[in-house]
Order: structure tokens, then sequence, then C-alpha cells
């Protein structure tokens, strides 16, 4: 997991190789019950490991990127927050889906704590830096990519990403990847 400011790297197309699905994390991939951070606010929403099985069948590295500013604000460290994200990777690894990565922004205007007070940090959604990284990080090929989100910061964060961008509101996810795809 990298939290750290980065330059935008970018990434050539020869390099450019793997397809992949970015998926927020809460209220796409676990209920959002307001900044879960612990092991019994993990809430996998329905169709969840399905949805990244279809996804990881279909070719796709997947990968969480995620706003998290409540080690920003101080309910949470971020040693907690990569702890928490480690045990949803490994959850959904026993159901046979695989993440392949996750980025998670712990930066936010209005932190508590002044290293992670920023006042737009690029990683942190709507701004396109955890998928930018990501993609230059994994080979990805953002020209076959797309974004799943749960709220209007994610589509920005994918339209400056230049990759398309899809809200899912409530429901199960695998259905909804299912009729995205076709597949």
């Amino acid at each position: 997991m990298q939290t750290t400011p980065h330059p935008e790297f970018p990434v050539s197309p020869a390099q450019s190789t793997t397809p992949a699905v970015f998926l927020d994390r809460d209220g796409v991939l676990i209920e959002d019950s307001g900044y879960p951070h612990l092991e019994e606010h993990l809430v996998l929403i329905p169709g969840a490991p399905e949805a990244v099985r279809r996804l990881n069948a279909l070719g796709y590295l997947v990968v969480i990127v995620t706003n998290q500013s409540g080690v920003a604000r101080g309910m949470f460290s971020e040693d907690q927050m990569h702890r928490f994200n480690d045990l949803l990777v490994r959850r959904l690894a026993a159901k046979g889906a695989r993440i392949g990565a996750v980025y998670a922004c712990p930066f936010h205007a209005d932190a508590e704590d002044e290293r992670y007070r920023h006042p737009d940090h690029p990683d942190r959604k709507p701004n396109p830096g955890m998928i930018l990284r990501a993609a230059a990080d994994h080979g990805i090929d953002l020209s076959r990519s797309y974004l799943i989100g749960d709220r209007q910061s994610d589509l920005e964060a994918a339209r400056r990403a230049g990759i398309p961008g899809f809200l899912f509101e409530t429901g199960n996810l695998d259905a909804f990847v299912r009729d995205l795809i076709g597949a």
C-alpha cells in the first residue's frame, strides 16, 4: 500500500499491457459503516467476492483505490488502516478473489494530525493520483481499464485519469459487474 505524495508518472504504451478495474472500498466492496477500520466493521457487499473473481477470470488486475480520511481525522492510525485493508484482501482471497493492489489516501484538508493535512493531495479523490500511480506501478493499460465507485468524487477521479467511471449505488456487486461488462 502506498500513501506518500508522488509525481504523476507517465506510463509508456509499451509498458501498458494489463487492463485493470479500480474499485472504491467503502460502499463498493464493503458496507460503508462510517470510517470502518476494525475487523467487526468488515462486512462484504453482496456479490463482492464473485465480482472480483469474475474480473480476475477476464484478465483484469483488480485495484482498490480508497480515500481514508479517518486517519487524518485521528479516528484510527495509518497502521490500523493498513491492517484493515490487508484483512479485506485476505477475506476476498479466501473466497478465490484476488486483489492486485491497494492504494489508500489518508490525507485531508481538515486533518487533525498535520502530517496528513494537505489542501488538495494528488491522491485524494477526486484527484487521479492513486489511479495514475497504480498504472505506473503495474503497467496498467488505462485505455482498457475503468473504475467502479459509489460517489461522484470516484467518478471524477476516473474522468481525470482518462478512464470510464461507473456509479454503484446499492445491490449485488457481481450482478452490477456482469451487467456492465456483459460477461
